[in-house]
């Protein structure tokens, strides 16, 4: 019989807890609504993802300069992506891919021979 008890208690307190949970997570939206917070942040990350690599950075994450064949760039590319793989740096292997592509747009758009 305390078994029986003891089991509704926990069930009905899991229910009223979880109601009070999504009450609290409804108001929470609302509110945030109501003051732009979903809004605003929304654009920041729109913002924040819009950005494009410069070819400075670009030059700066691969270690080359302006004067550099397509070769060398593909090959400082190579070591740096097989390094980072190793490593298991799936953010430093993005941002090395993204700079090889954003350098690879430049020497395209300076109608060069570009192998991929």
């Amino acid at each position: 019989m305390a078994a029986k008890v003891l089991a509704h208690l926990i069930v009905s307190g899991s229910v009223i807890i979880g109601r009070a949970i999504a009450q609290a997570y409804q108001q929470a939206l609302r509110n945030a609504s109501k003051s732009g917070v979903a809004q605003e942040t929304i654009q920041n990350t729109v913002r924040r993802a819009s950005k494009v690599m410069t070819e400075q950075e670009a030059r700066q994450i691969l270690g080359v300069t302006e004067e550099m064949p397509w070769e060398e760039i593909v090959k400082k590319y190579d070591s740096l992506f097989e390094r980072n793989a190793q490593t298991g740096s799936f953010y430093l292997q993005s941002k090395v891919h993204r700079a090889k592509e954003r350098l690879e747009t430049l020497y395209h758009s300076k109608d060069q021979d570009v192998p991929s």
